[in-house]
């Protein structure tokens, strides 16, 4: 079937942000009196469970003891404020070949859209960052985390998206850097283009169509699909 479509994820894919989330995770938790404090090493671990009340929550199950799941919700809302902050300050950019593709597949015709297990909120912040437009310029659809009943590795957020452009997913390429976000690209049956982010190097990719490391023009000619 035609390509028609391009749906990417967020964070890792686009740019490399959990830099950043970590960083808003641990000033929120010193701000609100909480004595947490997550490395590179924790957060790494703790990507393994997708959704950010859900990372806390299972730091929380790790150590014994902390918030209540109330808590926990006021604490992401904190966080995700704090995080909006950071990126709105400009100190995240684009991975390498990121904008030139989204160019050359709307110069060609191609759809655009996002399915990412992060807010909608932090979507808008790094879009408006990076390109210097609405995110709703540029993508037409945004399946984001806080819409749907189970996030990736379950399929929900790109079955969401699928069902947004109104394509079946033969018509799609999903984008991802992690293998949660892989699990759910396939399991609702796109094919995937695979770029490792930082916290994801070295994990196991096999099940992804192509493995790459950007989205650059050179890299990306081992997809003949893409313009």
């Amino acid at each position: 079937m035609e390509l028609k479509a391009l749906i990417f994820d967020v964070d890792g894919t686009l740019a490399e942000t959990e830099e950043v989330h970590r960083q808003a995770f641990n000033e929120t938790f010193a701000a609100q009196g909480l004595d947490w404090h997550w490395s590179k090493e924790d957060y790494r671990t703790l990507l393994r469970t997708t959704g950010g009340k859900e990372r806390m929550a299972k730091h929380r199950e790790t150590v014994g003891s902390g918030p209540s799941d109330a808590d926990i919700a006021a604490l992401h809302q904190a966080k995700t404020q704090r995080y909006v902050e950071i990126i709105a300050s400009g100190q995240v950019g684009l991975l390498p070949g990121v904008a030139a593709l989204i160019d050359r597949a709307k110069a060609s015709g191609l759809r655009l859209a996002i399915a990412t297990t992060t807010t909608r909120a932090n979507v808008d912040a790094l879009i408006a960052a990076t390109f210097r437009r609405p995110a709703g310029d540029i993508f037409e659809v945004i399946a984001a985390g806080d819409e749907v009943a189970q996030k990736k590795p379950a399929p929900d957020v790109y079955l969401l998206a699928l069902q947004g452009l109104g394509l079946p997913p033969e018509a799609c390429l999903a984008f991802e850097d992690s293998r949660a976000g892989l699990a759910s690209a396939k399991a609702a049956g796109l094919r995937v283009v695979l770029t490792p982010s930082e916290y994801t190097r070295g994990d196991d990719f096999t099940a992804a169509d192509w493995l790459i490391p950007y989205l650059t023009r050179a890299a990306t000619k081992a997809i003949p699909e893409l313009p």
